[in-house]
This record gives C-alpha cells, structure tokens and sequence, in this order.
C-alpha cells in the first residue's frame, strides 16, 4: 500500500482506510452501497478537511460515481455514515447536500440547453432584488466575472446548446464559482479541455483551497492528480486499496493500484506510411448565425488513407465545429471539400454516411448512444446488417457480428440485451468503434475518443484507433489531451480561433510546442 495521508498524526487500521486527527469538514465512515443484492461500495471511509484538494482514483466500475452519488444526495448509503463537522447528516436529495454547501461539477453535461448562459449558471438560486424579482443585471455580470476566471469569452445571454461541450464544461464549473460552496466536486472537469484552460482550472483549485473549500477531483488524467491534488485515495472494485500523499507516490503506482496491474501508456511503436489523399478540406468556414460567432473561419488541410490526422486546440478553436461540417450535422458556410477526388458537401449525416463518412462523438451520452436500449440495439444504429425482407432488422444478424466484435475487441458486457449504460465508459467506446468498423469507412472522425474512459481501457481504445488506420482508414482525430494526440497522431493540425495554425509532424512535436502553436505564443 502506498503512503498514508496527509501531515496530520495518522494511524493505519485497515488497507485504505486511515484515521486522522485535526477537524474535518466532511467525513464518510464504512460507506456501504448495494443495488439488486450487489455490493458496489464495500466499507468505503475518506475525509476532507479544509483547503484539502483530495483525488479520489479507479477505473471505469470502482465505485467512484457511487461515491460521489452519495455524497451529494442523489443516492442514500446502505450501511455507513456521513459527517459534516463532525455531526452526523443525511442528505435525502441533492438539494439537501447542495445548502449544506457542497457542489458537484459532473462529468455528464446537466445544463438546461434552451436556457442562456448566464440562467444556467444560477439555475436554483437565481438572485433576487429588495423587491423580490430576479436580479439580471448581477446574474450576467456575476456570470461574466466567474467564466472570465476561466478564460472563456461567451455571450452570456446566448443559449446553453450553442455552445460546445468543452464550453459547456467550463459552465458547468463557472455554476459550482457562483456559490457560496464549502465542498466542490469535481468529476472529470477537464475531460473536454485543452491545456490551456486546465490550466486555469488548476489556478481555481488553488484559490479555492486558500479560501478553506475543500475539493474532491475525481479525473484519469493522472498528470492532473500530480499538479493540483495534495492528497489521494484509491478505489478498486468497491474497495478503498490506497490512500496518501500525492507528492510520496508514482503515476505507475498508481496507476497499478487502479488496475491491479501494469499499464503502459504512450506513443504507438508502428510505422504507418500513409496512402493516397482520401480527404482535401480547402479553406472551410462555418454559417454564423445569431448569436453565435463564427467558429471556423479558414481551415485547409489533407488526410490520406492509413493516416491518422490529429486537430489539437484551445476551447472555441474549431475542432469540433469542423468535424459536423464534414459529417453534415453543420451546413458548410464557404470553402470546398474533397472526397477522393470529388467534390462533397453532405446534407445531412446520412448522406455523410453514405458516402464513407463515419462519426464517433465527443457527447458520448447525448450523441453516440441510446443510454436504455441494448448493446445490440446501440451496435446497430448505423445499419451495420442490411435490414431483411421487407425492412424488418435482421436481429440475429446484428447479434451474431456484435458477438464476434465483443471477442476480437474483449468488449465487456453481462449481456449483449443489457442496456449499454450498464457498460463501463471504455466499452461503450468499443461499441460505438465497432459499429463504425463494421460499415467499413473511408474515413473516420474520432472526437475526444477516451472522455471518461479509465487508464486500462484508454490504451485499449487507443490500439483499436491504431488498427482501425493500419486497414486502411482515414482517422480524423479531434482530442484536448495532448498525450493522446502525440500517441496516436502520424501527423497534427493546430487551430485558433478558426483558423489553421501550423502542421508539424507528430514524431518531432512536443506538448510545449504544440501549446505554442495553439497559443500562438511562440
């Protein structure tokens, strides 16, 4: 087990569990959880004192959302307790947790989308004036000053749904600023963010931490877990295995405490040579409407077959703006694209699809999947098997090929009629691959392709995006993690604002040089 906590006297009684002296601000003692007789926390205790910035650690099914579920009212625990200064509380509903002073920045977007901005960000405690009616003017500008502590310039009186998900992220913390909150958890914060604002979020935690709030970050982003977090714990299958000081610890340590294993990370070791152009893009820029500006004002470039392209930038370079154009969600404002040859310009995603195009969303949840229906069901939204006689769904048809994706891929489900929520982020991820590798593509666009998916899986979606070009496919990849570009990329693309800024080889590029590029900082 690796270190103990903190600077406080401690002393260890069982493996993961630690006693500390010293006021705590929130407490969770023998936490219990059961669903359907199935234990999912098993006697889980951590604590938070003030200004502590505690990660909490696991992969995909330890248990962490159901901790965090618990510690804010959305779940009650079946066995154990939860203390807030010492005193013994119960939090019946998220509400409850939320006036004790204790905010949840989710990893799953819960903003109203017909909402504007600034009615998102104070949605349940809106501000009132003497006179009892809603205090716009300090809403927007209140609004306007905790996303300007982020570094996002949005129009606060646009809507919710124009923005992207990165920038819906960054409302998201932006709401938890607002209030007067004594603990901030944070669960994937920055899963959709480039460096650029983590960054500036890892500058909040600090400030955050000085004025006595306690943070719970919960990320896989372990180089995160290093800069901004004092302390650790560790989650495996429900069990607390480690807890300690981030500083006296290893990323492979804990990386093998989450997994229970070793895991390498890092730069594919395969050659690939990249074949004829399958892809020209020749200066494409968006339709700009209302109040929305114009995200993507002069992007050019070519992407070959067995190629992987990466699109590294800041929130509101572009990337993905760029990605729905070419996959037809977006109309193309002006510019020319070029599909093997021919002129393209897809109508509507299933013309995209038609003509080769394939699609793997940043918004996991909200785009690529039907959270309630089966894993074959989910398998077979692109038409994978040509429908029977007369339209009906060739159902032993989908059933059949998914089966044989689950054992070429080691995709991991109870069932292939469970719901695909029940799935771990990194198999519904496999899913989501597999359905586009059945279709045989030509080219493939892959945006945030590991949001939410643990360090084990990561690698695993990483080999699958790397087998998926070495057959030939023209993989367009959009990440706002930087190792996962120069892991996967063969060659990058940098955007600001709408416009391309350089193009470098990813075997001669560092994060420090493509931060620059993104930057223009050079």
């Amino acid at each position: 087990m690796n270190q103990s906590l903190d600077m406080d006297p401690v002393k260890t009684e069982l493996p993961g569990r630690v006693q500390r002296s010293g006021n705590m601000l929130l407490e969770a003692r023998g936490l219990v959880k059961r669903f359907f007789g199935v234990t999912v926390l098993n006697g889980i205790s951590m604590s938070l004192q003030p200004g502590e910035v505690r990660a909490l650690l696991g992969e995909n099914g330890a248990g962490k959302s159901t901790m965090i579920n618990l510690l804010s009212g959305v779940l009650q625990p079946d066995g154990g307790e939860i203390f807030l200064d010492g005193e013994p509380v119960r939090f019946l509903q998220p509400i409850d947790a939320n006036h004790a002073g204790i905010s949840v920045i989710r990893q799953e977007l819960s903003l109203f989308p017909d909402l504007s901005v600034a009615e998102a960000v104070f949605a349940g405690h809106l501000p009132t004036t003497r006179f009892g009616r809603i205090d716009w003017k300090y809403m927007r500008e209140a609004t306007q000053s905790a996303l300007g502590r982020l570094d996002l310039a949005v129009d606060v009186r646009a809507p919710v749904d124009s923005l992207s998900v990165a920038e819906q992220q960054m409302v998201e913390i932006a709401r938890a600023l607002t209030r007067e909150s004594r603990v901030v958890i944070m669960d994937e914060p920055t899963a959709s963010l480039s460096p650029k604002e983590v960054a500036n979020l890892g500058e909040i935690i600090a400030q955050l931490s000085r004025d006595g709030v306690a943070v719970l970050y919960v990320s896989h982003r372990l180089d995160e877990v290093r800069a901004f977090c004092s302390t650790y714990t560790v989650l495996r299958d429900g069990k607390a295995i480690s807890e300690g000081i981030v500083k006296d610890t290893t990323i492979p340590l804990l990386i093998r405490d989450m997994a229970g294993r070793d895991v390498e990370i890092g730069r594919s070791g395969a050659e690939r040579s990249s074949g004829k152009a399958v892809l020209e893009v020749r200066n494409l820029a968006s339709r700009p409407h209302g109040r929305v500006v114009q995200r993507v004002r002069d992007v050019s470039f070519t992407l070959h077959e067995n190629e992987i392209l990466g699109l590294a930038g800041i929130v509101g370079a572009g990337r993905t703006e760029t990605a729905r154009m070419l996959f037809g969600l977006d109309p193309i404002g002006s510019g020319d694209v070029l599909l093997e040859g021919e002129s393209f310009a897809p109508s509507s995603p299933s013309a995209a699809m038609k003509a080769g195009i394939g699609y793997v969303s940043e918004d996991r949840k909200a785009l690529s999947i039907l959270p309630q229906r089966s894993v074959t069901e989910n398998f077979a939204l692109t038409g994978v098997v040509p429908p029977k006689l007369f339209g009906r769904n060739d159902s032993a048809g989908e059933a059949k090929l998914l089966e044989q994706f689950i054992e070429t891929l080691d995709i991991r489900a109870a069932s292939i009629k469970a719901p695909i929520a029940t799935l771990s982020g990194g198999n519904q991820q496999k899913v989501i691959l597999a359905r586009w590798i059945a279709r045989h593509p030509r080219v493939l666009i892959v945006d945030e392709p590991t949001r939410g998916v643990d360090v084990g899986a990561k690698e695993d979606v990483h080999d699958l995006i790397r087998k998926i070009s070495a057959q030939g496919v023209a993989v367009l990849l959009i990440s706002s993690d930087l190792p996962e570009i120069l892991a996967l990329s063969d060659r990058i693309i940098t955007l600001l604002e709408g416009n391309v800024t350089s193009e470098v080889d990813a075997a001669s590029a560092t994060a420090e040089t493509l931060m620059m590029k993104m930057t223009k900082h050079e």
